[in-house]
């Protein structure tokens, strides 16, 4: 039947709807003059009233008064199922404006005669009336269709706030989620019904989600501060449930919340970090109005420097790749969103080649360069070591030759922890790079060099968060070399606006650390990734969980634990998240002679060389045993 009613026509319904609305009126006003009356009454009775022919037509003509006004308030346009407040304010102006017209006409035709508490009777009634035949017909139908589809997910909604409140309306005119109950921190919300949810304390989230079935726990606080956010993941950490949150307050653009604004828990909610506002001054001297170079433009940490660098109204911005298929893509998005006065230009080429660098700075006037171009997959630099060494070493030296050379004014570094006391081919070569710089800085020339070091950022391509999302989508196992195993974590657009600030502070051989925050177990860090996706471990005390996660070892290279500074010697900055670094270095004139020796080891693919060779720059570099390509 239901479905009937649905499946009819537009014009049906508001037919129907105008029948349905016109014998409602006729019933209310013999309703309300039986209840004037003290009995029932039916107009025709001669020998009580000797009005009841002028009667009829007043009760039963009130169709023609009434309807025409409610199709002026537009109560035949709203579709009653997603009917809301603001459609019951309509009801009520419009009822209120039928009844005073019907009143006026029917006091001017009978004054002598007409009860006057009927017209009051008449007015209250049909109200109540009009819009609880509305409501009930909304409830019906969502009660029905609800119980109707059964795919339907029992959910509740942390957080009985605006936000809240605007989500389980929007969640009852869907057939997506059924909404059970709200759960909020304050204890005096709590036993109170809002919207016809109860409001519980979140210490009845475990019943609720084992009586109601609940499959998914909807976050909406959108001002709440990281931290609290991650202590109430933690809290639901241990139910098999989904969890999804609303936007940011700047997101509900005029208080508005829709479904489709919900979003998994981002994995940089577990990060339980504040982020800090940037200086807006350090992140425009350095680029804005200048002709800036990133190298690597088409890598997770390039390309989201090439959207900030273009966002900061740079004069020109030169894309430099050697991945054909990278460059166009960042190319690409970039036009999109480009302003007409700025120039964008997409170079192919390799950071080894230092002539074509060269002939780039100058035929485009470079000022600033940022250098993100590097290999750094761990494992596949161990195997291709004499590669990781031409190419993040020795081509961040050729860089650096090239920018001397045509009087770059600002030279940018971005280096990682792991070239502290590194353990890998990679970490060394990136150590051997900050050094390559350290040592140019102290020569005469025109040029600043700064390194910003820091770990690993949020769905890089070489970060576990995407291998971990794929493999739980793929139904497992998720892979963890250790248990143990802890790394540092940072969102990407978070680091690039670290570093482009970092790089205003220069001086020239700065190394900037970047505050990281709290280092994360990478164990945890798979099981939170599990259950928020709705799933659960399956381990030995949980055999009929969903997902493993298997230990494999840790690969060639890796350590458990990372660091961010070779000494203890720091400084603070203008920006909290950004320390000062005064660490050791090697003078040109003894490095130059061992990078060139280095050169030829890795051109001869010389694996022993290598070794020693980096070994001698880097006195903390204590490899581990690797796989040696032939």
């Amino acid at each position: 039947m239901i479905n009937y009613i649905i499946s009819l026509s537009r014009i049906t319904k508001k037919l129907t709807m105008m029948l349905v609305d016109s014998a409602v009126l006729i019933i209310i006003l013999l309703s309300s003059f039986s209840l004037r009356l003290g009995q029932w009454y039916w107009p025709g009775d001669e020998l009580r009233y000797a009005f009841d022919t002028l009667n009829m037509w007043l009760i039963f003509g009130v169709p023609f008064i009434a309807i025409p006004i409610f199709i002026r308030f537009g109560l035949y346009r709203t579709t009653i199922r997603f009917i809301g407040f603001n459609a019951l304010w309509e009801i009520s102006k419009a009822v209120s404006l039928y009844a005073l017209l019907w009143g006026i006409i029917a006091f001017m035709a009978s004054a002598q005669t007409l009860p006057r508490s009927v017209i009051i009777i008449n007015w209250l009634f049909a109200v109540i009336a009009i819009s609880g035949l509305r409501m009930f017909a909304r409830w019906l139908f969502s009660e029905v269709l609800s119980e109707m589809n059964p795919h339907s997910k029992n959910v509740v909604i942390y957080g009985a706030g605006s936000a809240g409140r605007q989500l389980s309306i929007a969640l009852s005119q869907s057939n997506e989620y059924n909404p059970v109950a709200l759960i909020d921190d304050a204890n005096e919300m709590h036993r109170q019904t809002i919207n016809g949810l109860e409001v519980f304390s979140p210490d009845n989230l475990e019943g609720l989600i084992n009586k109601k079935n609940i499959s998914e726990v909807l976050l909406a606080i959108p001002s709440l501060s990281r931290i609290r956010r991650n202590e109430i993941i933690n809290l639901l950490e241990p139910y098999p449930v989904t969890v999804r949150s609303l936007p940011s307050v700047s997101d509900l653009a005029q208080g508005k919340v829709k479904i489709e604004d919900l979003r998994k828990v981002d994995i940089k909610d577990l990060l339980g970090r504040e982020l800090v506002k940037p200086n807006k001054k350090l992140l425009k001297i350095k680029i804005t109005d200048k002709v800036v170079l990133v190298t690597g433009a088409g890598g997770s940490i390039g390309s989201e420097l090439c959207r900030q660098i273009l966002s900061l109204m740079p004069k020109r911005l030169i894309l430099f790749e050697i991945s054909e298929s990278s460059l166009y893509q960042i190319e690409q998005e970039l036009i999109k969103i480009k302003p007409a006065n700025i120039e964008i230009f997409p170079i192919l080429g390799s950071v080894r080649d230092k002539e074509i660098i060269e002939y780039i700075c100058n035929y485009y006037s470079v000022q600033t360069i940022y250098h993100a171009a590097a290999y750094k997959h761990v494992p596949l630099v161990e195997i291709n070591q004499a590669e990781g060494v031409l190419n993040n070493a020795l081509g961040t030296l050729a860089v650096a030759e090239a920018a001397i050379t045509t009087k770059v004014e600002t030279f940018v570094l971005i280096s990682t922890d792991k070239a502290v006391r590194p353990t890998n081919t990679m970490g060394a070569t990136k150590r051997v790079a900050e050094l390559v710089l350290q040592a140019l800085s102290k020569l005469k020339h025109n040029t600043c060099f700064t390194m910003v070091r820091f770990g690993n950022v949020l769905d890089s391509s070489g970060s576990v968060i995407p291998l971990f999302k794929k493999q739980i989508e793929e139904g497992g196992p998720v892979t963890v070399t250790d248990v143990n195993i802890m790394r540092y974590f940072m969102t990407i657009p978070e680091s690039v606006e670290l570093v482009i600030q970092a790089s205003a502070m220069g001086q020239g051989g700065d190394v900037f650390v970047l505050d990281m925050g709290k280092p994360v177990r990478i164990n945890d860090l798979a099981i939170k990734m599990i259950q928020l996706s709705g799933l659960q471990v399956r381990d030995k005390d949980n055999p009929d969980g969903d997902i493993e996660i298997k230990f494999i070892g840790l690969r060639p290279g890796e350590k458990l634990f990372e660091e961010l500074l070779v000494g203890d010697n720091t400084h603070k900055t203008e920006n909290p998240l950004i320390m000062r670094a005064e660490e050791t270095m090697i003078d040109w004139e003894l490095l130059k002679p061992i990078l060139d020796k280095l050169r030829d080891s890795s051109i001869s693919s010389n694996q022993e060389k290598i070794h020693t060779l980096l070994t001698k720059i880097v006195p903390e570099f204590k490899p581990q045993d690797s796989v040696i390509s032939n």
